[in-house]
């Protein structure tokens, strides 16, 4: 939790990883320690669009929850991104043995096989099936001069 003016820690890095037989993931050790920094043991389990998974801490999840209810009243467009995704938002606790029960229906969905790809997003943890993970980099190292130019206007680069 955020103390003395310190932040909470951020998901960051890539790793592979195999889900089980009963769509189980091994949650990565170094997100666990992020994820203890919350007080919780509970991800927010959200689809994404049609290729990934989403895992917010629940107390992130909430925060997004009440930006959409401050800031999106009235979006008519929004409201079909709300069905599909946040109504389909499912709180899921990870185990003794740090692993989390992807929900089949979600799983299916976004289609994730066995081979999936875990990708910290400073804030959130994004699950991606590995063929369509690696086809994405890819498409991404070849825009990257357009990704510059955004970066360029934050100050970073």
């Amino acid at each position: 939790m955020e103390e003395s003016g310190l932040s909470r820690g951020r998901f960051r890095s890539t790793t592979e990883h195999v889900l089980d037989a009963k769509g189980r993931l091994n949650f990565p050790s170094r997100f666990r320690e992020v994820l203890s920094e919350y007080d919780s043991d509970v991800l927010v389990v959200v689809p994404w669009g049609a290729d990934n998974l989403r895992l917010y801490p629940l107390v992130e999840w909430e925060d997004v929850e009440d930006r959409v209810l401050t800031e999106g009243r009235g979006l008519l467009k929004l409201a079909a991104f709300i069905r599909s995704s946040f109504g389909r938002a499912t709180p899921c606790r990870l185990d003794k043995q740090g692993r989390i029960q992807l929900p089949l229906e979600l799983r299916v969905q976004v289609g994730l096989d066995k081979n999936v790809m875990v990708v910290g997003m400073i804030h959130h943890v994004e699950i991606w099936n590995k063929a369509v993970w690696q086809q994405g980099i890819e498409e991404s190292n070849e825009n990257f001069e357009s990704f510059q130019d955004q970066l360029s206007q934050m100050g970073i680069f």
